[in-house]
């Protein structure tokens, strides 16, 4: 321009023109070296990192932001395929802000990604949302707006002819991606190709050495395990030969072993040997444990089965935090074998005991005036003092115990029993169909709680009534019809499966036999303000309660119902329109109230 401000001819302005050009395509020269060298350089760091097996993840996050710095753009990012959920998601992003983007999983086949997995070629876009070259879907079109992307660049990571993820550089304005650009993506997203192969290699590198070393250390433990074995059986066979006892047993487990040995009895009531407490609750892997004739673990504690023809009577409870070999898990098996023959005698021993205490206790509610003095003296000789007061407590398990299908479950629940009387002093026994317990210097619901309590893990949902407490035969005889009684009014009220005392349920109990439908009379008697109530979302039960209670004042109980009386006399009233207008007479009155009891005492209330 000054050439030509000063006049100069048309050939220098040319010869001018020309070194122009020339000069602009020297340094647009300089300029796409120092581009190139800055691309090798950033390859060659790659391989750097590579080569120095740092972590995949670090490498990742240095080759996406080598990429955004190189291509210019906002934000470069990298997904990962997940054959396990078939799906693609986020692995690494830069420059990103959208917590939604950055923890995005796309479906396969998707977005500009699935399209460049699926053709395993580089794609790019200048407007992503006007593209109609791949299948837009809501969330991925959700977070790319969030993140306010626009123009994106894709190019696939292959393992082999394999497209295992997606490198992306993306802007937030439209631009054209040039060839170069996508030359210098595609290199890096083989880098970190490379570095994801390396890594899932060196894995399984690590995993064979470590199986090798295991199955090494395997061989070395299968030797011992065999001479342990050895010496085991060698030392069970002089126990049962010098007629050792379960304790022996349990001491020659931990010397084999080691660990804290527990024998179980028939109930699964741990006997721990050396003081340990054993599991908390052993009765589920006792009865896996004998479904499968193997030693089943639960946590630190292996158990094996003890039983007598498919009859479990107990097991052996080893706690240990070291793995168990199978050789050694033979060993407490064999171990159950032995402690089997010792079991049985002392469970012999146990039920002949327990069928004499049944015997006296069948005495004493069927003849308690025959001989009171000679009951006196049986009863002492099994540790029972018949004149300690007791509490009589009556027991139903569904069905008369002995009978049908359920005899396995009432032989259990009847030896229960007998354990549950015999440490306490007491009797205990089957009585015309149902357990019978007598249990001394303890409340009757207390002795009615206890007993559903401790017979249900053997005989499922059990129903108890308790009466007394009595002293002498006589009397114990009594408050077994009371607490049969006791136990009748509960199954009439449809409260199988809880206890409670003939104190407790009050004058009720002479009220209500087993045949006795309640359901049916306290139907009859308030269904109208029942299903009142259950449909409109009233209480008018609690106010005829309160009514009662106060002595048929309105007043009163307003007071107790804390609302004004007109309230009252308006339910009322309605109450009055439901039942007849006879509800309040004494006749009626006496049979509204007594349902309401019954109505409440069905409920569990009290």
């Amino acid at each position: 321009m000054q050439a030509r401000a000063a006049g100069a001819d048309a050939s220098d302005i040319a010869e001018l023109e020309r070194a122009k050009v020339l000069a602009l395509q020297v340094r647009e020269a300089f300029q796409a070296r120092r581009r190139r060298e800055s691309e090798l350089s950033a390859l060659f760091d790659t391989a750097s990192d590579l080569a120095r097996l740092r972590s995949v993840d670090s490498v990742l996050t240095a080759i996406v932001r080598r990429a955004r710095q190189l291509l210019g753009t906002d934000t470069a990012y990298l997904t990962l395929n997940d054959d396990t959920r078939g799906d693609t998601h986020m692995r690494v992003t830069d420059g990103t802000v959208s917590a939604w983007f950055q923890s995005l999983r796309l479906p396969m086949g998707a977005g500009l990604g699935g399209l460049v997995a699926q053709t395993a070629a580089p794609y790019a876009t200048d407007s992503y949302f006007t593209d109609t070259r791949f299948r837009h879907t809501e969330d991925i079109n959700g977070g790319v707006r969030e993140e306010g992307l626009v123009a994106i660049l894709g190019v696939p990571l292959l393992r082999g002819s394999q497209v295992i993820g997606v490198l992306y550089a993306a802007d937030r304005t439209e631009r054209t991606f040039e060839r170069s650009e996508v030359a210098l993506l595609g290199s890096l997203a083989a880098h970190a190709a490379i570095a994801l192969d390396n890594a899932r290699l060196l894995e399984e590198t690590r995993a064979a050495l470590e199986e090798l070393s295991a199955t090494s250390r395997e061989l070395r433990a299968h030797s011992a395990s065999v001479e342990r074995a050895a010496g085991a059986h060698d030392r069970f066979i002089d126990l049962v030969l010098r007629g050792g006892g379960v304790e022996d047993v349990a001491v020659a487990v931990t010397e084999v072993l080691g660990g804290r040995l527990t024998v179980l009895d028939q109930d699964g009531r741990a006997t721990p040997s050396g003081g340990d407490p054993g599991p908390p609750d052993p009765a589920g892997a006792l009865s896996l444990a004998r479904t499968t004739g193997r030693t089943v673990r639960d946590g630190d504690w292996w158990t094996a089965a003890v039983t007598v023809n498919d009859e479990l009577i107990g097991g052996l409870v080893l706690g240990r935090e070291e793995e168990l070999s199978v050789s050694d898990q033979r060993i407490l098996e064999r171990a159950a074998l032995v402690t089997a023959l010792l079991l049985l005698i002392r469970r012999s021993a146990g039920e002949a005991e327990h069928r004499v205490r049944g015997e006296l206790l069948g005495e004493l509610l069927s003849a308690p005036t025959r001989d009171p003095d000679g009951l006196r003296e049986r009863a002492r000789r099994l540790g029972a003092d018949l004149d300690r007061p007791h509490a009589v407590v009556v027991a139903q398990i569904g069905g008369p115990v002995g009978d049908g299908e359920g005899d396995g479950v009432g032989t259990r629940a009847a030896a229960a029993a007998g354990h549950l009387a015999a440490v306490r002093g007491g009797l205990a026994g089957v009585h015309e169909g149902r357990l019978v317990l007598c249990l001394p210097d303890v409340a009757p619901g207390a002795a009615a709680e206890a007993v559903r309590v401790e017979l249900r893990s053997s005989a499922g949902a059990v129903t108890a009534g308790g009466a007394g407490p009595a002293t002498g035969p006589e009397a114990l005889a009594a408050a077994a019809v009371e607490a049969t009684r006791c136990l009748g009014t509960l199954v009439a009220l449809g409260r199988t499966g809880q206890s409670a005392s003939a104190e407790e349920l009050g004058f009720f109990g002479l009220l209500v036999g087993e045949r006795r439908d309640v359901g049916a009379f306290v139907r009859a008697t308030l269904a109208p303000v029942l299903d009142y109530d259950a449909k409109r979302g009233t209480d008018l039960v609690a106010t005829l309660r309160a009514w009662f209670d106060a002595g048929g004042s309105p007043a009163r109980a307003a007071e107790s119902l804390r609302v004004h009386v007109n309230t009252v006399t308006q339910r009322l009233d309605r109450v009055a329109r439901l039942l007849g207008r006879d509800w309040s007479t004494p006749d009626r009155a006496l049979e509204v109230q007594l349902a309401l009891r019954l109505h409440r005492l069905a409920e569990g209330a009290g």
